[in-house]
This record gives structure tokens, C-alpha cells and sequence, in this order.
């Protein structure tokens, strides 16, 4: 075999191996492993957007590369607040709270949190699938109320399949207070047309139409999807917003368990039965 001369070819630089659009990182001159700058879609986080930007900004521009009106900022901003923490009745707080309690690691309370907030039943997959319902049916309530009938239920999926509307509360009687008032609050911020159009349903003093065609009175899941999807984001992109805005309650709560114990816990408490056997078998209280 003739001897071939080869050239070894020019070690690719580091922006060549590690690329995205999002973010863009130049190393300190004695450290390759140290930031020395980093810019978000071609903002300086640590020269111009520290102490100036919102958090709400920073949020938006990891999703999108251009900030977008006042409104929607201040949209994104009402709904994260509402979202913060879903509270203690919430099926993902209360998994954050039984791990703190018992003194699982933080890591374990929050990934507690995340897998039971992120189902169908009034969890980050039921954003997506409002979301979804929403891009396919508009604002019309008849196509909502044939929306599941409608779904192909041969595609293979990892979730279980939905039991009810989505963005609706399957154990509702009527719209709650909350949702009311959040609703009113994000179409007076001017987060959309389809959320104007969404309070206008369910608004105080007139027949909830919503409620009517679906049967189901609506969820503050079904708000944040409708609002997401005013924003521009995508239902991938609405199912991981619900997901992370909704992590600072279930935190709060797990470390408040965490230091009161279980004996404290305000759901289930146990007590020592009288008539127990020698082991000490606990009861729980009645």
C-alpha cells in the first residue's frame, strides 16, 4: 500500500463543539473552565442584565431570541405569581411535603413535586393538551366539548389517556373565585385576545358559558394554557413553564415540613392506639 501523506486536521475550537443559539460563553484567559463572559441572546447577563433585567426577561429570553411588549411581560409575570405555589392541597405539593417530613433530600422533595405535577390530571401534561385543543378548536365551545370524542386514540403514548376536558376540573361544581379573579387580571394586563375572549365566558354575573358547553367548570390549568398560548409559546414550551413556575411552593412547603416533623404534618396524624399490641402499632387518627 502506497504510504499516503496526511495532515492532521485543525483541533476544533470550543464554540465548534459547543453551539446554541440561546447562549454564548467566552472563558477567562487562565481558566477554560471559568465564564469570564456569557450573553443570552446577545445580552451581557453579568455586565447589563444583572440589576437591570426582570426576572420575567430573563425567563422569556432563554424561550425567545426578542423581548416582547409590556404586556405580555406583565402577563407572564401575573401568572407566575398566581402559579408559585399551587398549595398544600395540590397533589405536587403534597409530594414535596411527604418528602420533606421525611427528611428526604431537596433534590427528592423537588423531583417529587415534578412527577406528580406532571400528569393529565390537572398537571403540566393537561397544559400541553389544553394548548393543543386551544391551536385545534379556537375559541368555540362546541368544538371543545368534542374535543376528546374527537381524539385519535391510536397513537401511542407514554401518558395515560385523558379522562376529561382539558382545563377543566373534573370535581368541580362551578369556576372558582381564584381562576376568576386571575382570569380578570390577565385580560385587564392585556395578555390576549383568546384570554379576553375566556374571561368574557366565565366572568361574574352571567351564565358561565364554558361551564355549559363542557360540563366541567374551568381550572387554572386551562387559564395558563389559554394564556401561553396568547404568548406565542408552543405546548412543549407550556408544559415546562407549568412544570418550573409552579417549584417555588412545592420547595417552600417541603422545608416548612422538614423542620415542624411528622408529627406536625397538617393532613395525616397518627397516634398511639390504646389497645395496640406490645409492638406499639400505630393508628391513624380518626
Amino acid at each position: 500500500m502506497a504510504q499516503q501523506n496526511l495532515h492532521a486536521a485543525p483541533a476544533p475550537s470550543p464554540k465548534d463543539l459547543i453551539h446554541t443559539a440561546i447562549w454564548d460563553e467566552a472563558p477567562e484567559a487562565d481558566n477554560a473552565f471559568a465564564t469570564r463572559s456569557a450573553r443570552l441572546r446577545g445580552y451581557d447577563v453579568y455586565g447589563e442584565m444583572v440589576g437591570n433585567a426582570r426576572w420575567v426577561e430573563m425567563l422569556w429570553l432563554l424561550l425567545r431570541s426578542e423581548l416582547p411588549a409590556r404586556p405580555q411581560l406583565d402577563a407572564l409575570e401575573a401568572l407566575a405569581v398566581a402559579l408559585a405555589n399551587p398549595g398544600p392541597r395540590d397533589a405536587s405539593v403534597h409530594a414535596a411535603m411527604c418528602a420533606g417530613v421525611g427528611g428526604s433530600s431537596a433534590a427528592s422533595a423537588l423531583m417529587a413535586a415534578l412527577a406528580v405535577g406532571a400528569g393529565r390530571s390537572g398537571g403540566a401534561r393537561e397544559v400541553h393538551d389544553a394548548m393543543t385543543m386551544w391551536r385545534s378548536c379556537g375559541p368555540d365551545l362546541s368544538a371543545w366539548a368534542a374535543y376528546l370524542a374527537g381524539r385519535r386514540q391510536d397513537v401511542v403514548d407514554v401518558w395515560p389517556e385523558a379522562a376529561h376536558v382539558p382545563g377543566f376540573d373534573p370535581h368541580g361544581v362551578s369556576t372558582a373565585l381564584p381562576v376568576r379573579q386571575l382570569l380578570a387580571t390577565l385580560t385587564e394586563l392585556g395578555a390576549g385576545p383568546y384570554t379576553a375572549w375566556l374571561h368574557a365566558q366565565v366572568s361574574l354575573g352571567r351564565e358561565d358559558h364554558a361551564r355549559a358547553a363542557v360540563g366541567l367548570p374551568l381550572a387554572v390549568s386551562g387559564v395558563a394554557a389559554c394564556v401561553f398560548n396568547d404568548l406565542g409559546f408552543s405546548p412543549d414550551e407550556g408544559e415546562m413553564l407549568y412544570l418550573l413556575l409552579r417549584l417555588p411552593g412545592a420547595a417552600a412547603h417541603a422545608l416548612e415540613q422538614g423542620r415542624t416533623g411528622f408529627k406536625h404534618f397538617p393532613f395525616y396524624k397518627l397516634e398511639l392506639d390504646p389497645a395496640a399490641t406490645p409492638s406499639m402499632q400505630l393508628r391513624e387518627a380518626a
